[in-house]
């Protein structure tokens, strides 16, 4: 048996993490691939059986790790997000909740056939749209700030507000029909909501001030953090059932926005650790749907399942949101953007046992139909958010684009360039005056410090792949590719040669950005060469013109710095890993005027672009 359960917990282990690697490389939303490999290992080939396999701790660990995931949701909760979408977060809380119960629990009734019990309890568990869904899409999608906090907000928060919202219909109708008083139930929520409150807000408070007077050694930092979820979890569920996912994520917003100096690295550890259990409890939840249990459904539910995704969403939005400052096109988007995850799926299959066993019309349906709308909004909006946010104008293209560091006469005229290439280039630097050939130049631009609170909530980077750390501060370059490194990717974060890159005494490579160029891209040889009338150039590559004879043409002195690929993709020339170009390339390059004109006409007679088209 004992086996077993090992085999178990490393077949959901290795199949949730190949699955978001999977989702990555095929630049799908990870989300729709755990619900499928959870699917393909349970109901598929019975290969998984969680309940079974588990036993009695398959409840418990699919509670812990929905409370560790709502936790991480709210440390990922900043208060300065609210500044653009503080009157939609507003809305979307106060008068979506109420109105999407409203809406959901009629259309239950009246086009599902529930009873009225089992059709609120059901209307109230479809209020949520969790973190365990919205925030993968999210990382995928890459929409505008903006939007992406609207969506963040209202899936972490309405969360435990839908799950207490379920508890409390829950309670009405079974304590009620034990003779239990209506202000019963009322004490009952209000104690559940003080519990939740208090817990969560002194165990932020206390957690971040044993932090920053330094009572914790850094080393046990993450799990202290960790222990302290599960003990505010615990005691809040103890006062009254869900309370305690409120409490997690009251007290995640807390340390979250505390403004600790080792935040950073507290958020790394529990988003790895939420990655993990996103995908662990997803399959586990998945694996233990019964196909038997989905083909009880019958055309009523189908009708209920569209009208919740295709009428209730929407019109909760429209009505929701009516006088707040959104654009029509965010409504429309968030109108349609709902997914359905762990806390549903948790929460209905912790009730529907007890309003079956009283007798309540429709009860055996309620937890089928809350797995196919988590299965029928995750393959829905998991699919169709990116190219509908495109369509939108709320979500890049493609992620292509790169923050220059420094505002110097050569990454001006790198920038120029590399606008004219279509790429977005934001030109950032905290002097107003280095900034105004930039300005000039129609370019976009960021004043301020990259490292700065104001930098964080300010600079969009929904459409930023890469970094180029170029200042004169060779520190400060390998400081920004740090901070960014986490963000876009190690690989995507590049700095200026620092001189003797190969001293014992320079930085640790984990410490700073991958080194460009090589040695002829040292910032005070860049900046002389340009005075001296070198020029970035930009030249398209051919069968005729190889890429061997563009750098015979260019001589040994000039620098190249960047290829973009025929499909869009950025690769820089790096002293580690010389840059190689093939047909259809464009290469851009730093070299002297003359250099400049021999490769122009030589490419031009080849039949590539020559520099200045």
């Amino acid at each position: 048996m004992d086996h077993h359960v090992l085999q178990a917990l490393v077949i959901v282990t290795a199949g949730g993490i190949a699955a978001q690697w999977l989702a990555w490389r095929l630049r799908m939303p990870a989300i729709v691939l755990l619900t499928a490999t959870g699917l393909v290992l349970g109901p598929g080939f019975g290969v998984l059986e969680p309940s079974a396999d588990f036993g009695a701790l398959y409840r418990p660990a699919i509670e812990l790790g929905v409370a560790i995931i709502l936790f991480e949701g709210g440390m990922n909760l900043r208060w300065h997000e609210l500044s653009s979408a503080a009157s939609g977060v507003r809305r979307l809380v106060l008068l979506g909740v109420p109105i999407s119960w409203c809406l959901g629990s009629a259309a239950a009734y009246f086009v599902g056939g529930l009873s009225a019990p089992v059709a609120l309890t059901l209307g109230a568990i479809m209020v949520v749209t969790g973190p365990t869904v919205i925030l993968p899409l999210l990382r995928h999608a890459r929409l505008r700030q903006r939007t992406a906090s609207l969506l963040k907000w209202e899936g972490i928060v309405n969360d435990p507000i839908g799950a207490l919202l379920a508890v409390l219909v829950y309670d009405y109708f079974v304590f009620t029909g034990e003779g239990a008083a209506g202000a019963e139930v009322a004490g009952r929520l209000i104690a559940s909501v003080s519990a939740a409150l208090a817990l969560g807000l002194g165990g932020g408070f206390a957690l971040a001030a044993s932090f920053r007077r330094g009572w914790v050694p850094e080393y046990l930092k993450g799990p202290v953090m960790l222990m302290l979820v599960l003990v505010v979890f615990a005691l809040a569920n103890a006062v009254q059932g869900s309370s305690g996912l409120l409490a997690v994520t009251i007290c995640g917003m807390v340390l979250g926005n505390s403004r600790l100096p080792s935040i950073d690295e507290l958020r790394r550890f529990k988003e790895y650790i939420a990655i993990l259990l996103v995908a662990s409890v997803f399959i586990l939840l998945t694996a233990d749907l019964e196909a038997a249990t989905l083909r009880t459904l019958d055309w009523r539910a189908v009708a209920l399942l569209s009208v919740v995704i295709f009428v209730v969403r929407p019109v909760s939005i429209v009505l929701a949101t009516l006088g707040a400052r959104m654009e029509w096109r965010e409504r429309a988007l968030i109108g349609w953007i709902a997914p359905r995850g762990i806390v549903a799926a948790a929460v209905a299959g912790a009730f529907a046992p007890a309003l079956v066993e009283r007798g309540y019309a429709g009860a055996d349906q309620l937890v089928p139909l809350i797995f196919a709308l988590i299965i029928a909004t995750v393959v829905l909006h998991g699919f169709s958010i990116g190219w509908l946010a495109r369509m939108l104008g709320l979500a890049a293209a493609r992620a292509n684009g790169i923050i220059l560091l420094g505002a110097s006469p050569w990454s001006i005229d790198l920038a120029r360039l590399l606008s004219a290439l279509e790429l977005p280039v934001r030109v950032v630097d905290a002097s107003w005056h280095r900034l105004r050939p930039a300005r000039l130049a129609g370019l976009s631009v960021y004043y301020g410090q990259i490292l700065s609170e104001g930098a964080e909530q300010a600079l969009d980077t929904s459409d930023i792949g890469w970094l180029l750390a170029a200042t004169d501060n060779d520190a400060f370059n390998a400081l920004a590719c740090t901070r960014f490194a986490n963000e876009l990717g190690r690989n995507r974060v590049y700095q200026l040669p620092m001189g003797a890159e190969d001293d014992p005494k320079g930085y640790l490579p984990s410490l700073r950005g991958t080194i460009a160029f090589g040695e002829g891209g040292v910032y005070e040889e860049l900046l002389r060469r340009h005075f001296q009338g070198w020029r970035c150039q930009k030249t398209r590559l051919t069968e005729d013109f190889s890429f061997a004879d563009y750098r015979e043409t260019l001589g040994p002195d000039a620098v190249i710095l960047l290829a973009l690929r025929r499909d869009g993709r950025i690769v820089f020339n790096t002293a580690s890993t010389p840059l190689q170009a093939e047909a259809e390339d464009i290469v851009v390059s730093f070299a002297p005027e003359r250099a400049r004109r021999r490769s122009g006409q030589k490419s031009a007679d080849a039949g590539a672009i020559p520099a200045d088209e």
